[in-house]
């Protein structure tokens, strides 16, 4: 991209793409691009001769035996990093989970979805509807979480009365007809105020995401107020939620697990992966700066007058530039990440530059005021661009290198720090989207915005187990794993625990009478008999009255071993 160099003391001026930097020695700081004026060809031509012989004299790479100044940042965040919450206080699933989907939350679901069914079942529309309480939405999202911990193919087979399903903790919580008809209904945004935005379609003032925002704005809210990050945060990379839809918001990523959906551009602790801020892309904003996507969507996700000063940013190639950097180092931020060398402004000069041939480990760098570029050679060369680093603190990594006397063999080659940092930190959004996957709660819907909803769900319960696991660690407590962590979520938010409690009393003989009895939900305990007999055998299988464990089964019947040989005396 840059053919041509011209150094004076104080500038360098790139006549191909007419831009100059400032290095000042006053104040050090890069200037913005500004671009100049070509006089005539014939000028041209001088000024790219001499640049090109300028550039061979004064301007090239550095390797790591050149010395390099550690740019550092004194860190000032508005709150200390980590949970928001009584450290020494035990929540529950459900506690945490409240945080987010509040009761003002529930209440919005709850106005929208009625007044919706309502409107619905004026035009004609046949299906049975009693108003939503708040019952009904907290256990309606019990089983949606419950959903995502047992798969089934259709939403049917968990009310199914065969025996091959055997799913009790729906039919507790909820009828399926009550669970669809609320399906059908969901709404959360106001119909009179959907119906005025409607109008405005084809306009700047219509708002493609506007079903979603009365939720999105609340919860988004939440997530800020209970988590405050740490010094290091990823700052921005793209999360995709499956949808097939047909819809204009729906965008293809070949390079994602997920190649069809929504996208979303996350903000997230790189940490523990906590969502601490997200939107969806609407491919055109009314807010552009004409400074590109990648610029606008950094600044949009980072709110520093909440998070304070002196965090460090880390980002791929995608966001990177020179622009961006610059920008954040005027609002005390600092930012690491991998760039691309076609981009504008990298430095394009080859003096003492890493040839094709590098050994691994070799390592060259410039610094442009705060910004230093790093270049390092791997399997591939790797480029950096950072205002946080130095370009070598003396690490080094282990990697086969080729050698000739005895072949591939092992050894420790240098590392930039950016590399090592980057690597390290460049990984909130990557563990947030694992553990979102990991139980899935994503229904097939005809509706944009009813993915959005299931998938605030996800980031609820996710954002909520890791608050759980923060505070454990604080209190030296070893945290619940996540499927357990839903497991009770899922009882507590839908009230079954009473349920399955009274409803499998009321089906147990008296108390006089011995009679066996399953466990429910797939427990099982070592059998009473077989233990004696240093067996662990495992039975879902009780006496009412004994309260014991006992086999029953064709094969073998402690149960009626352990009553005929008078064991429940």
């Amino acid at each position: 991209m840059f053919t041509s160099l011209l150094f004076t003391n104080e500038n360098i001026c790139i006549n191909s793409v007419y831009l100059c930097y400032s290095l000042s020695s006053s104040d050090d700081e890069w200037v913005p691009p500004k671009r100049l004026r070509h006089t005539s060809r014939a000028g041209s031509s001088v000024r790219r001769r001499s640049a090109q012989q300028a550039a061979s004299s004064a301007e090239s790479w550095h390797d790591i035996s050149d010395a390099d100044e550690d740019p550092a940042v004194n860190f000032f965040p508005k709150c200390t990093p980590g949970p928001q919450l009584v450290t020494t206080a035990t929540y529950s699933p459900l506690e945490l989970f409240q945080l987010f989907f509040t009761s003002s939350v529930i209440g919005t679901i709850i106005k929208n979805t009625n007044e919706f069914a309502a409107k619905r079942v004026e035009v004609g529309k046949k299906f049975i509807w009693i108003p939503l309480a708040v019952k009904d939405v907290l256990a309606y999202i019990g089983i949606v979480i419950y959903m995502g911990l047992v798969n089934a193919k259709t939403i049917g087979d968990y009310w199914a009365r065969k025996d091959i399903y055997s799913f009790p903790f729906p039919q507790f919580a909820m009828s399926r007809s009550r669970f669809q008809s609320i399906s059908w209904n969901l709404h959360l945004s106001n119909i009179k105020d959907d119906e005025e935005n409607a109008r405005k379609k084809g306009t700047p003032d219509y708002d493609r995401l506007y079903k979603i925002k009365p939720l999105y704005t609340d919860i988004v809210s939440a997530w800020k107020t209970y988590f405050h990050p740490r010094k290091q945060l990823i700052a921005v990379d793209e999360r995709m939620v499956s949808s097939k839809a047909r819809i204009v918001l729906k965008q293809c990523m070949k390079d994602k697990p997920t190649k069809w959906g929504y996208k979303l551009f996350v903000l997230a602790d790189s940490i523990c992966g906590y969502t601490w801020n997200f939107y969806a892309y609407e491919r055109k904003s009314s807010t552009e700066t004409g400074k590109g996507l990648s610029y606008e969507s950094v600044m949009r996700l980072l709110d520093l007058s909440l998070l304070g000063q002196g965090y460090h940013i880390f980002m791929d190639n995608f966001y990177t530039s020179l622009t961006l950097f610059s920008d954040l180092l005027l609002k005390y931020t600092q930012a690491c990440g991998t760039i691309r060398p076609n981009r504008q402004g990298f430095p394009k000069t080859k003096v003492n530059d890493l040839s094709r041939k590098a050994k691994r480990g070799e390592i060259r760098w410039i610094r442009y005021g705060k910004l230093l570029f790093v270049k390092w050679m791997d399997t591939r060369e790797v480029t950096m661009c950072s205002t946080i680093h130095k370009s070598y603190n003396g690490d080094t990594v282990n990697r086969r290198v080729k050698t000739a006397e005895s072949g591939w063999r092992r050894h420790q080659v240098p590392v930039p720090v950016a590399v090592m940092e980057y690597n390290k930190y460049m990984g909130g959004v990557d563990l947030s989207d694992a553990l979102i996957g990991y139980y899935n709660v994503l229904h097939k819907t005809k509706k944009w915005y009813k993915t959005f909803f299931f998938h605030f769900i996800d980031i609820a319960v996710v954002n909520s187990y890791i608050l759980h696991s923060e505070l454990s660690k604080l209190q030296n407590k070893t945290p619940l794993t996540q499927k357990i962590f839903r497991e009770l979520l899922s009882e507590l938010i839908s009230g079954t625990t009473e349920q399955t409690t009274s409803a499998a009393s009321s089906s147990h003989a008296p108390a006089q009478m011995c009679l066996p009895e399953y466990f429910g939900s797939d427990a099982r305990r070592i059998c009473v008999l077989c233990q004696t007999e240093d067996k662990k055998v495992k039975t879902p299988v009780y006496c009412v009255k004994c309260n014991v464990a006992l086999c029953f089964v064709s094969s073998r019947n402690c149960f009626q071993r352990w009553h005929t040989e008078e064991h429940s005396s």
